[in-house]
């Protein structure tokens, strides 16, 4: 238990944790992100002297360079998106401009009816009035973090998190304990005096590799797109061991307190 004298951290998941789409939007964002990289890819010059291309449409080439990324970030590795088109044009044998992805993208992203956690704003008043700080971790393999930074300003988060750490600025993402450490360093506070909130086995998984003092699993947003379940959840990720649960962000702030 953390001594009332030292500093305590809390770190939040994003997706599904502290913001979320409903699964209908969800999975057309997810096959609109494959589409724009498609139609980048297909405008994008051909290499002089690179190869001729692997076979298979852009659409399928990007899709599957998207899947192996989203599997290097559940090993720990990140592969942000700048590196996935620039992946997936060297197999197709074409040069495309990150830039005009990331603004395509960016467009994408702009358009998105998120939705923020019910109760999460107030409660996470609450637990920084109570002393601890707050931090966000977040595996952005789809989209830069950011571009989520404008929304998180307006629904409020903004102004309580201390420090927002993105996978796609990093080397790492969840469950490497490094990202959990990277935020631990900046908010000054001990792993061991630290809680993580998130929905699912890189939450859990990656708050005991880190050495913090509990992970607890966020069960109120666990309702995903059937696409984003399949590439983000394999079976059994979204139901990890852990002997502290929350349905509610109501829950959490006596949660915290039984903690310490």
């Amino acid at each position: 238990m953390a001594s009332p004298a030292e500093p305590r951290g809390l770190t939040l998941d994003l997706w599904h944790t502290l913001a979320y789409l409903d699964p209908e939007s969800e999975e057309a964002y997810m096959r609109e992100q494959i589409e724009v990289a498609a139609e980048v890819l297909e405008a994008s010059p051909r290499t002089d002297d690179g190869p001729s291309g692997r076979p298979g449409s852009a659409r399928e080439v990007f899709e599957a360079v998207y899947a192996q990324a989203v599997a290097a970030s559940q090993q720990g590795r990140s592969v942000p998106p700048r590196q996935q088109i620039l992946e997936a044009g060297a197999l197709l044998g074409r040069r495309p401009d990150p830039a005009h992805y990331l603004a395509r993208l960016r467009e994408v992203v702009d358009r998105l009816a998120f939705r923020p956690a019910p109760g999460a704003v107030e409660a996470l008043e609450r637990i920084r009035e109570d002393g601890w700080s707050l931090g966000v971790i977040s595996n952005t393999v789809g989209e830069p973090g950011a571009m989520l930074r404008p929304m998180l300003r307006t629904m409020g988060y903004e102004r309580l998190v201390r420090t927002f750490v993105f996978s796609d600025e990093e080397p790492w993402t969840k469950p490497a304990p490094e990202i959990f450490l990277a935020a631990t360093e900046r908010l000054g506070v001990r792993p061991r005096n630290t809680v993580h909130v998130g929905d699912g086995w890189v939450d859990i998984e990656g708050a005991r590799r880190a050495g913090f003092r509990a992970g607890v699993l966020f069960t109120g947003l666990q309702r995903y797109g059937e696409r984003y379940r399949r590439l983000f959840l394999p079976p059994g990720w979204s139901e990890p061991e852990t002997p502290h649960r929350a349905n509610s962000w109501a829950e959490i702030p006596g949660l915290l307190d039984r903690l310490g």
